[in-house]
């Protein structure tokens, strides 16, 4: 039985990320992007293998080589859902920053009318 991986499981690894900004320059074979790491080429295959399974890089046959290169649409979608995700936290901060700003207006209100020397 194969394990379902989604994106965001894929880009959760450090590793993985780096191959993603390796290879959104320009596309490369796994033997150029595995000599950009300190591990084995093995080890390399198996996170192209996985980003290659969550749809987030291409495989495209040339002549021997296999080159691999970014699938824009793929990182599209996980934009667009971070994008949601933003929006929801500037609300709930704005939201927040108005209370806050409440809270301050009315200690200052509160101060100012306190007589000088504790005087009523």
């Amino acid at each position: 039985m194969k394990t379902r991986r989604d994106a965001f499981q894929a880009i959760a690894d450090p590793t993985r990320r780096a191959i993603l900004l390796l290879i959104a320059a320009h596309s490369m074979t796994p033997n150029a992007i595995a000599d950009e790491f300190h591990t084995s080429r093995q080890a390399v295959s198996k996170h192209i293998q996985i980003l290659t399974e969550c749809e987030l890089v291409k495989q495209e046959q040339k002549g021997r080589e296999i080159y691999y290169h970014i699938n824009i649409n793929k990182i599209d979608e996980i934009d667009k859902w971070v994008k949601q995700f933003k929006k929801i936290m500037e609300t709930q901060f704005t939201q927040l920053d108005g209370v806050l700003l409440t809270l301050k207006n009315k200690k200052n209100d509160e101060q100012r009318e306190i007589p000088q020397g504790g005087e009523k």
